[in-house]
């Protein structure tokens, strides 16, 4: 689990599986004796249970920091994934093969996608069978849209499909996913806007208009 996890992330230098297994421990260590000591200053139950809950949330701070960090390079992965489809295509049709796209796009971006096509490139250079790169490419990700083009490339290449026509039906996809999920994101945000509407803005606005009338009206009466 704990492998997936960087996988995701992208296994960044700095976030090793033993200094994750070592950051847990010290960090629990290190935040017991700061919540025995808030605790001591009042026994209640409470203070015993925000003491353990502190010391639970500094147990498991590494796996929230990697869950975040992964989250953000898939997002980086999903956003970016229908511009480059689109530059291989235009890279497969002029001539190129589709490793060499591969390649190029790899040349040209930036980002989680960039790293990953390199690392795939990599993979095969060193003497593994392309399907099996591939697929570990999609399994080193959580996007379903990337799931779906590195098994549409498998497929494509054990039934000699024209590589060129599945890079362009992908990338078309791609596109019209990436707006549906942005149409989607726009109409949720009416509902997340209503309820900080509801129970922050309103009653200040309420509290600002009516407080002057309130207060003559308690003056009229005394």
């Amino acid at each position: 689990m704990l492998e997936h996890r960087l996988a995701l992330a992208g296994r960044p230098a700095a976030w090793t599986i033993d200094r994750i297994l070592i950051a847990k421990p010290v960090l629990t260590a290190i935040s017991m004796p700061l919540a025995l000591v808030w605790i001591s200053w009042d026994p209640s139950p409470m203070r015993v249970v925000g003491g353990l809950g502190f010391a639970t949330l500094c147990f498991f701070v590494p796996d929230l920091l990697l869950h975040s960090k992964g989250q953000k390079r898939q997002e980086d992965i999903q956003n970016s994934l229908a511009d480059t489809l689109d530059q291989m295509t235009i890279a497969v049709e002029a001539g190129l093969g589709f490793e060499a796209a591969m390649a190029q796009a790899a040349t040209n971006g930036k980002g989680a996608l960039a790293e990953e096509f390199i690392r795939t490139l990599q993979d095969m250079s060193i003497g593994r069978a392309r399907k099996d790169a591939y697929l570990a490419f999609g399994e080193r990700t959580s996007s379903t849209d990337l799931r779906r083009f590195t098994r549409s490339v498998v497929q494509a290449d054990t039934y000699g499909i024209a590589i060129a026509s599945v890079l362009r039906i992908q990338a078309a996809e791609m596109r019209l996913r990436r707006r549906q999920r942005a149409e989607e994101k726009a109409m949720k945000i009416p509902v997340k806007v209503l309820f900080p509407l509801i129970f922050c803005i309103l009653p200040v606005l309420f509290i600002v208009l009516l407080t002057p009338a309130v207060l003559r009206i308690i003056a009229a009466f005394t």
